[in-house]
């Protein structure tokens, strides 16, 4: 029995409308930066635990605004808080449906393989008084064992 775990079909009109969204998305968060690895390695990072202290801090600072020098840039720092706080609630919406596009794509992957097996396999077995050998010959690459680096066969499929 063929697996089917998800039919999704999305009209041409709704697609439109998504890369609408979008571009919205990407025009409204402009101001988005990328990072490398060693860029993001360099920074020192505020965890959850650190958090708390970051936001007594600055809420302590910001109440005595006579202590802190010019060279800290304190409404620069409460900008960034505010930023945080505005960034986060959507950034855990994207994220889950991120999840959802993510294992959306999985499943339906599976059920595309699925069914190619199951077509390939009906090729093997009624395919040959159809003339369809050679198609199916053609088809067989994806089970062709690897060859290791010092020639010998592996027993591993390609995919």
């Amino acid at each position: 029995m063929s697996q089917n775990l998800i039919s999704l079909a999305l009209p041409d009109d709704d697609l439109a409308a998504i890369d609408a969204a979008l571009a919205a998305l990407e025009e409204k968060l402009a101001g988005l930066i990328s990072l490398n690895p060693d860029e993001i390695r360099a920074l020192a990072k505020m965890g959850d635990k650190s958090e708390a202290f970051c936001r007594q801090t600055l809420v302590i600072l910001n109440q005595n605004r006579q202590v802190v020098p010019p060279s800290l840039d304190l409404d620069e720092a409460l900008t960034d808080l505010r930023a945080i706080d505005a960034i986060r609630p959507r950034m855990a919406r994207l994220e889950r449906l991120g999840k959802r596009a993510d294992d959306t794509l999985i499943a339906l992957g599976s059920d595309v393989l699925t069914a190619a097996l199951e077509g390939y396999a009906l090729l093997r077995i009624s395919g040959k008084g159809q003339g369809l050998e050679t198609l199916r010959q053609g088809l067989s690459s994806r089970f062709a064992k690897k060859t290791r680096g010092n020639g010998d066969p592996g027993s591993e499929p390609t995919a």
